[in-house]
This record gives structure tokens, C-alpha cells and sequence, in this order.
């Protein structure tokens, strides 16, 4: 069959042998040409082959897409073509990489479907979800933040798949955050929580013991803050991911997203301040991501960070040599140990190939496909079954997986969105200098007070 095209080019107004690019085709051009050349050979059946009306209406086909067609299946006999897009933000090469070996391996499973992925950054991911669903532009299945899940389940982006995917052997937390109004709207990909990556050398050469609370953090950051590195470092950019960092620190102190604004808030705010300003801590911060605080780490140019589990793979792979550990992140002197569940999930679009993705859902969920994920990603796994034996005999990530009894969920809350945009302001403003810890605390109570009324 003759190669189909989805690109439209036009001849240059100068120069005519010089064709310039004029859009995409028209989504139902497209379908109409595979049409002709399904049925110039003999191979098309009206009643299995149906163009998606998210597709109809002029509709271009996406830059970026490996199909669009799905089919309605209605026998045993004719040729069954369904293809559907797929979203994920992971931002790290080998979680892209990894991601796309199973997705491969999916697809030279069967003949039924593919599955064509799409990466879109995590300051973008949300903004594009929303415009999405707006135009009825969305792909068929995404991968997103946990956090984010209540929130766009509310709104009646995913389809309600209770029942159609066992998630009994699943942690129980990972699952509450797939489930909105007591229906299931999606399938846990792994967890993983934050914990406090050490150099191990550079501590030593400074006879400094591994710091257990916030005034020993503080201070070893101190002593270890050069002019060349920074003692301490953990990810305080202005979005969620800047909010999944700042949380642990707000339940040490025995504070909330809801009581943020209290004595312990305040004292969380407060120690962030206290890091910058003591130099302990770059400033940088606010604009540095988790993959650029592990970069840093790395480099040698930070002591200690906090990051996530899912960081060892890489680098174990990209710094072989560097002596490292890994710790329980420092408790607040009069508070307890925190940390924060992470991690993704799956979720099927309302509308979309639901059939394709279930097909795609119960691969992924095999015990054997998850223990390759997971390795890859450095996650813990969401079934229990399968994260009890994940990590036998090795102590960093062993030492995550103590951390995980002391996480804690964001929200669960259909607009925590909101809640975290207070929460992350917050923290910019302390760690900017642009308001005080009380100040900048009482602005985000005001704002969660609202949302939660």
C-alpha cells in the first residue's frame, strides 16, 4: 500500500520547485484515503472501520501522531486496525526509554492496536489536559501525577473503569488516589516517596555524622557550604513538584495543607528561609527541577539532597565512582519524620478507545512488565505483592522503602491543584525574600480556606 502522508506542503510563491510546509491534513482526509486504499486491495469492510468524532469536522491530524483510526468490532472476519495516543511527562531520559520498551513490547504483542506515546513536559501537562478536554483533544489514555487524579476525575475526563481492572493486590494509598466519588478511575503506574541522598566523602572529610533533625541538617549544611558547592539542596521550583518537596517538611513540623497558616506552618516556611539564608542552601533552588538538584548532586556541587527513588538508576549509571548513601529526610526538632507519596498513574479518556486502553492497562499490570518498569524507573512497585521483593540486600533503596511508613498523600482533594499553586507560593515568596514566613503562611491559609469552604 502507498504511504500516507499527513503533512500538506505548498509550492514557494518565489520559487515553485520549493515546496514549504502548510499544516496538517484534515484528519478525515486522511481516514478517507486509507478508506480508497483498504478497499483498492480488498481488504475493507464498511461496518470495521469508523472514523472517532473527536476526529470529524475539519480536525488536523496531530504533528506528532502515529494513527488516528480505530475500528468498531463487529465479527470475527476483516482487518481490525485501532490505534490510540498516549501522553506521559516523565522528563528523564531512561524513564522515557524504559517507558517506550514496554510500550514496544506491547505492541509486537498483538496486531489488535498500538500505542503511539507523546511526551509533554510536567509545567505543561496540566495546562494541556485542560485545553484538551475543552477542544475534545485528548489522547486516549494518559499517564499523570497522582495528586492531579481526583481533580480531573471530578470534571468527567476519565472513564469510570470500576471493575474492569483488579486493583485488590494494590497498596491501598495509590489506589485511594485513583478513586473519586467511590468509582475507580484509574490504575496506580508506582509509587515512590522522597528521601536524603549524602556524599558520603565529602561528610567524612568534614567529621560530620549523617544529620537526623532539622538543627543538625542546618548546621552540617552549613559547615559543608564552601564558596564551591552548597551544603543542601531540594527542588523549590513554583509548581507541583516544588509542592511535593515543601510538603514533607510541613507535616514534620506537624503543620497541614488545611492548617498551613498555624505555628507549625509557619515554623516550616521559616526553616526554608533560615537554609537560604544561612547559605546552606543556593537560591537557585527555586528554579531548579529534581532532575537539575540531582545534576548538581552529582557534580559535586551540592552535599545533600532530597530527591526520589527514582533518581538511582541514573545515577548509578552516570556517576559510578560517586561514593553516596541515602537517609531518612531530618525531622523537625520537635516533630516527626515526613515524607510524600509520589508517584503516577494511568487513566483512560472518557469518549477515547477505552477498549485499546484496558487491553494496554492489563499488559502493563502484568507482574513481569511492572518488575521491568519499576526497576527502570527506580519506583516501588504498586502491587504489595511485588514491592516486598523488589529490593533484597540493597540498602539505598531498602532505606525508601522505611521512608514509605512515614509518607503521606497530597490531598487526596478534587481541587488540590489549587491548593498546592497556595502552598508552592508560599515557599517562593519566603525563599525569594518577598514576604515573611508568617505573612506568606497567612496568605496561603486565606487561600486554602476558600477552596475548602
Amino acid at each position: 500500500m502507498k504511504q500516507i502522508e499527513f503533512e500538506r506542503w505548498e509550492p514557494d510563491a518565489e520559487n515553485p520547485r520549493k515546496l514549504n510546509y502548510a499544516g496538517q491534513r484534515a484528519a478525515e482526509d486522511v481516514f478517507h484515503e486509507l478508506e480508497a486504499q483498504l478497499d483498492s486491495v480488498g481488504y475493507l469492510l464498511d461496518e470495521y472501520l469508523l472514523l472517532d468524532r473527536r476526529w470529524q469536522n475539519g480536525r488536523e491530524m496531530p504533528r506528532d501522531a502515529g494513527f488516528f483510526c480505530r475500528t468498531d468490532y463487529g465479527g470475527s472476519e476483516g482487518i481490525y486496525l485501532d490505534m490510540f495516543l498516549e501522553w506521559y511527562y516523565w522528563e528523564t531520559e531512561s524513564h522515557q526509554i524504559t517507558l517506550q520498551a514496554a510500550i514496544d513490547a506491547y505492541n509486537a504483542s498483538q496486531t489488535a492496536y498500538k500505542v503511539t506515546a507523546k511526551y509533554v513536559p510536567f509545567a505543561d501537562f496540566k495546562k494541556q489536559l485542560s485545553i484538551g478536554a475543552v477542544a475534545e483533544a485528548l489522547p486516549d489514555m494518559v499517564i499523570l501525577d497522582s495528586p492531579d487524579h481526583a481533580s480531573y476525575a471530578s470534571m468527567g475526563i476519565f472513564a469510570d473503569i470500576t471493575g474492569k481492572i483488579d486493583v485488590s493486590s494494590y497498596f491501598e494509598g495509590p489506589v485511594d488516589s485513583c478513586t473519586y466519588d467511590g468509582k475507580l478511575y484509574g490504575v496506580p503506574f508506582g509509587v515512590n516517596c522522597l528521601a536524603m541522598f549524602y556524599n558520603k566523602d565529602m561528610l567524612d572529610e568534614a567529621g560530620i555524622e549523617v544529620p537526623t533533625t532539622w538543627s543538625e541538617l542546618k548546621d552540617a549544611a552549613v559547615k559543608l557550604s564552601d564558596g564551591s558547592r552548597y551544603g543542601f539542596a531540594f527542588c523549590s521550583v513554583q509548581n507541583e513538584e516544588g509542592t511535593f518537596n515543601f510538603m514533607p517538611w510541613v507535616w514534620s513540623a506537624k503543620s497541614d495543607y488545611s492548617t498551613i497558616g498555624d505555628e507549625n506552618g509557619v515554623k516550616a516556611l521559616s526553616f526554608a528561609k533560615e537554609l537560604i539564608d544561612s547559605g546552606a542552601m543556593s537560591k537557585e533552588c527555586i528554579n531548579w527541577t529534581q532532575g537539575d538538584v540531582m545534576n548538581q548532586f552529582i557534580s559535586g556541587n551540592v552535599a545533600m539532597m532530597v530527591n526520589g527513588c527514582w533518581q538511582i538508576p541514573t545515577m548509578r549509571s552516570e556517576a559510578a565512582d560517586l561514593n553516596w548513601g541515602v537517609t531518612l529526610i531530618p525531622m523537625c526538632d520537635d516533630g516527626e519524620y515526613a515524607s510524600v507519596i509520589g508517584g503516577e498513574n494511568y487513566a483512560v479518556i472518557e469518549g477515547g478507545n477505552v477498549d485499546g486502553a484496558l487491553d494496554f492497562l492489563n499488559y502493563m499490570t502484568n507482574e513481569d512488565v511492572v518488575v521491568e518498569l519499576m526497576s527502570g524507573f527506580g519506583y516501588i512497585a504498586g502491587i504489595e505483592s511485588i514491592a516486598q521483593n523488589q529490593f533484597s540486600g540493597d540498602e539505598d533503596y531498602l532505606k525508601f522503602v522505611e521512608q514509605m511508613t512515614y509518607a503521606k498523600a497530597r490531598g487526596p482533594h478534587e481541587d488540590w491543584p489549587s491548593i498546592s499553586d497556595a502552598i508552592s507560593l508560599a515557599f517562593n515568596q519566603v525563599m525569594t525574600g518577598s514576604a515573611a514566613p508568617a505573612d506568606a503562611a497567612a496568605e496561603a491559609q486565606a487561600t486554602v480556606d476558600s477552596i475548602l469552604k
